[in-house]
C-alpha cells in the first residue's frame, strides 16, 4: 500500500481538527459525480453522528441517480447565510476553484480549510491537507478518516461509500484499483452496503432522456483515420432539443474508450454556450491528466477534465492536436 504511513499521518492530524472543531460546511465539485456525493454524504453523516453541526453545498444538483443515498435531500444549493460557518471541507476537488464561481467567491479568511482529495494535479490549497493520489477514490479516504475519528459505519453510510467507490473505479475495473481498495470495500459490504439499492439505482435506472442523449452522443462519435482517437460531441443546442441539459450520465465518455485499438477517449460537452466540458480517458499508460493541466484542468493519470471557453469547434480542434502531438 503505497504512501499508507503518509496517509495515516495526514489522516490523524485531519481527524483531530475535525474532532476539536464544529460548525462545518461541506463542498465538492461542480457536475458532482459518484465520488463527490457519495463521499459528502457519508463525511456529514459521520459528523453528526458526532454531534457536529455540518451541511453539504453543492453548486450544481445532485443527479436523480444519486437520490437514493441518504442525506443528500438535504444539500444545498445556495451559501446558508442562516447558519454559522466555522470549517469548510473540500471533497474531491483539485483546487478551490472547482467548487463553482458563486461558492468560491464567498469564501473569505475567516474560516479554515481542509481538503480531502485523490488527484495528483492538487495543489494543497487549504490550511490542511490530505491528499493521496493512490486512493482510489475520495470515498476511500473518507472511510479511513471516519475510522480513525472512531465513527461507526452503519449501513447508510457504507452505502454512501461504496456508491462513491464502485463509480470512481468504474466497478473496480480501473487500474486505480488497489488492494486497499478492495479491502475497503470488503468493511463497507461488512457494514451493510446495499449492493441491490446501489445497483438498481446506478445501472439500472436510466431514464428516456438520458437513452435519448446516449443516442445522441453515439451518433456524434467519431474515429480517428488512425483509430487511436475518439471522441463524442454534445453541442448545447441539441442537448436541450431533447430535453437533457440537466442530465450528466458518468458512463457516456466510457463509449469512446471501449472501442478496439482507440488509446483516448474524449467527451467535447457544451454545458453553455461558449462554456465546453472536456473529459478524457486513457486506455494505456497515457498521462491524460497532464494534457488537461495544459487547459487548466486536471485529473487522474487515465481519466481527467477541463473547461474550455469558446466554441465547441475551438475547442475539438485545438484539444485533438494536443492529443496527437503527445501520441505522435
Amino acid at each position: 500500500m503505497k504512501g499508507i504511513n503518509k496517509d495515516q499521518e495526514s489522516c490523524q492530524v485531519i481527524a483531530d481538527e475535525l474532532l476539536a472543531r464544529d460548525n462545518f460546511l461541506l463542498v465538492g465539485h461542480i457536475i458532482p459525480d459518484g465520488d463527490c456525493i457519495g463521499s459528502a454524504a457519508a463525511l456529514l453523516m459521520g459528523l453528526m453522528v458526532l454531534g457536529k453541526k455540518a451541511q453539504v453545498l453543492l453548486s450544481d444538483p445532485v443527479p436523480e441517480i444519486y437520490n437514493f443515498i441518504s442525506v443528500t435531500a438535504d444539500f444545498k444549493a445556495q451559501w446558508p447565510d442562516d447558519r454559522v460557518i466555522e470549517n469548510i471541507i473540500y471533497l474531491d476537488c483539485s483546487d478551490d476553484t472547482r467548487v463553482g464561481e458563486a461558492i468560491a467567491a464567498s469564501v473569505d479568511n475567516t474560516v479554515t480549510t481542509f481538503n480531502i482529495d485523490h488527484h495528483a494535479t492538487n495543489d494543497d490549497f487549504a490550511d490542511y491537507n490530505w491528499v493521496d493520489p493512490h486512493a482510489a477514490a475520495t470515498a476511500e479516504m473518507v472511510l479511513l478518516l471516519l475510522n480513525t475519528m472512531e465513527v461507526n459505519i452503519d449501513a447508510d453510510i457504507a452505502t454512501a461509500l461504496y456508491s462513491g467507490l464502485v463509480m470512481d473505479t468504474g466497478r473496480f475495473m480501473y487500474q486505480s484499483t488497489s488492494e486497499r481498495t478492495l479491502m475497503t470495500a470488503s468493511q463497507l459490504l461488512n457494514a451493510g452496503a446495499d449492493l441491490d439499492l446501489i445497483r438498481i439505482n446506478l445501472f439500472e435506472s436510466k431514464t428516456g432522456k438520458e437513452m435519448e442523449l446516449i443516442r445522441l452522443a453515439l451518433n456524434n462519435l467519431i474515429i480517428s483515420d488512425d483509430g487511436r482517437l475518439a471522441w463524442i460531441s454534445l453541442p448545447y443546442k441539441k442537448v436541450e432539443e431533447i430535453g437533457a441539459l440537466k442530465i450528466h450520465p458518468e458512463s457516456i465518455i466510457n463509449y469512446t474508450r471501449e472501442i478496439k485499438g482507440v488509446e483516448v477517449g474524449m467527451l467535447f460537452r457544451e454545458i453553455e454556450p461558449g462554456k465546453i466540458k472536456i473529459g478524457f480517458r486513457a486506455k494505456k499508460d497515457i498521462d491524460v491528466a497532464r494534457i488537461a493541466a495544459e487547459l487548466g484542468g486536471g485529473g487522474h493519470r487515465q481519466a481527467a477534465g477541463a473547461v474550455y471557453q469558446g466554441t465547441l469547434d475551438e475547442a475539438r480542434t485545438m484539444v485533438i492536436k494536443i492529443v496527437k502531438d503527445v501520441l505522435a
